[in-house]
């Protein structure tokens, strides 16, 4: 039986992940069913304008379970495993949703959130879930998919988290990753968090097959949040022992109980790289190539490249939070050829870059002086701007000053955002097999 849940958490304290432990906790830990598969936590749109904070759908799968099962947490001081089949047996989903809906109602944030619950034996179309992760959806996309499926329901609010619910359950994994979430007392719940950074970087390093938890360049923690929500922090990476083990190299204050999740974080499934101009709209995310036109830094620290595509000319940014990946795109000349994956925003019509694609650069080069007189040997003088040079002695004219060809700091290859300016959904170039060849320093454009 498949369990999904989505938008019921609040920008005041609870997260949906957490409100996954609790039906984990009612429906396993203290009932007698099983957990089926990891507990799956599935991004969705990231550009949907009024998320939460990740647009995170969560998913379960309950049954009794046969053959091997894996350790995945802890919860209550019990161990938490999940298997890998289940048997023929299915609980009946009305009793399902008669223990699940209480939990959803003490959680319920009436302010900034419309939770929405879904139990079906049948997994949606996996169309819903490309949907989902990169358009906008309405509740009337999925009413039929309800139908089909013979999907229980359960909403509080309008019921907008129904959509992520069916997009979420329609989610089979390709490429995924798993994130080991631990979670604070709720007594403790938006005090200031204590937990020892030197344990984190560690941690990171040690454990190879982790990714987005600490950055090195500016030795800071990007795995914890800084939201008054359950969550002490959130533990990414592609081996599910090795983050295990991780956890148990990161020193904070006690938890109340921890649980890997299976994940599509950083895998890119947002990202759209086939569409055609009229399929060009804001609130998605997209792969465009093209040719760069102009760079231009503004007040703030933002910089703003215009490309030349297929699809005309497009504005591409990076903000100050994205720190020197900002400076890859201020060494870009015109003429340079690029690719980029970001969101494209409405107002100001900007695609947002996530990374960057540098394919094919241009010579680029610096006047060392003015012309020599192949007559008479003397140096030239400018005649004006645009106007060339001449020879005050003997009249010789010439277009073309002395240049020599400047070193180009930015090189063919891919460049990304620090790991705390990234998004949840986006493939870092760890995964990809790839390294940011250059450190940047603000040079340039002081």
């Amino acid at each position: 039986m498949f369990v999904a849940a989505d938008d019921t958490d609040s920008m005041r304290g609870n997260c949906t992940t957490y409100l996954a432990t609790e039906i984990i906790r009612e429906l396993v830990i203290d009932g007698d069913l099983d957990l089926i598969g990891f507990p799956r936590l599935v991004r969705l749109n990231p550009a949907i304008p009024w998320k939460t904070r990740g647009n995170g759908s969560l998913v379960m799968r309950f049954g009794r379970g046969v053959g091997n099962k894996t350790f995945i947490g802890q919860i209550s001081g019990k161990d938490l495993f999940c298997f890998e089949e289940q048997d023929d047996w299915e609980p009946d989903e009305d009793s399902i949703l008669e223990k699940i809906v209480p939990l959803v109602e003490r959680f319920h944030d009436p302010v900034d959130s419309d939770p929405g619950i879904v139990v079906s034996r049948t997994r949606p179309s996996y169309d819903f879930y490309l949907r989902g992760v990169r358009r906008v959806m309405k509740h009337s996309d999925i009413e039929a998919e309800i139908d089909r499926i013979g999907a229980k329901t359960f909403v509080l609010g309008c019921g907008r988290g129904l959509i992520g619910c069916i997009c979420g359950m329609a989610w089979v994994p390709k490429d995924f990753t798993y994130e080991l979430l631990a979670y604070r007392p709720q007594e403790r719940w938006g005090t200031e968090r204590v937990f020892d950074p030197g344990s984190i970087e560690k941690a990171d390093h040690e454990i190879s097959t982790s990714f987005n938890s600490w950055e090195d360049r500016f030795r800071k923690v990007a795995m914890v949040p800084g939201t008054p929500c359950p969550v002490m922090y959130g533990f990414r990476g592609d081996d599910v022992p090795d983050l295990i083990r991780g956890h148990d190299i990161i020193k904070t204050e006690p938890q109340s109980r921890w649980v890997v999740f299976q994940t599509n974080q950083g895998t890119d499934d947002h990202i759209i790289t086939e569409f055609s101009p009229e399929e060009f709209i804001p609130n998605s995310s997209y792969l465009i190539k093209g040719t760069v036109v102009s760079v231009e830094r503004i007040r703030g620290g933002h910089t703003f490249v215009t490309l030349s595509t297929d699809l005309g000319d497009v504005v591409c940014g990076a903000y100050e939070p994205s720190r020197e990946f900002r400076r890859a795109l201020d060494w870009l000349v015109k003429g340079d050829e690029i690719e980029v994956m970001g969101e494209l925003r409405d107002s100001p019509r900007t695609l947002n870059i996530e990374k960057m694609h540098v394919l094919k650069t241009v010579d680029e080069f610096e006047k060392v002086s003015n012309p020599v007189c192949p007559s008479c040997g003397r140096t030239m003088s400018s005649v004006g701007k645009g106007q060339g040079y001449r020879c005050k002695r003997c009249g010789t004219r010439s277009d073309d000053p002395v240049v020599r060809k400047c070193i180009r700091w930015v090189v063919p290859g891919w460049y990304e955002p620090p790991t705390a300016a990234r998004r949840h959904l986006s493939k870092p170039l760890k995964r990809m097999g790839e390294i940011q060849p250059v450190e940047f320093v603000d040079c340039r454009n002081p």
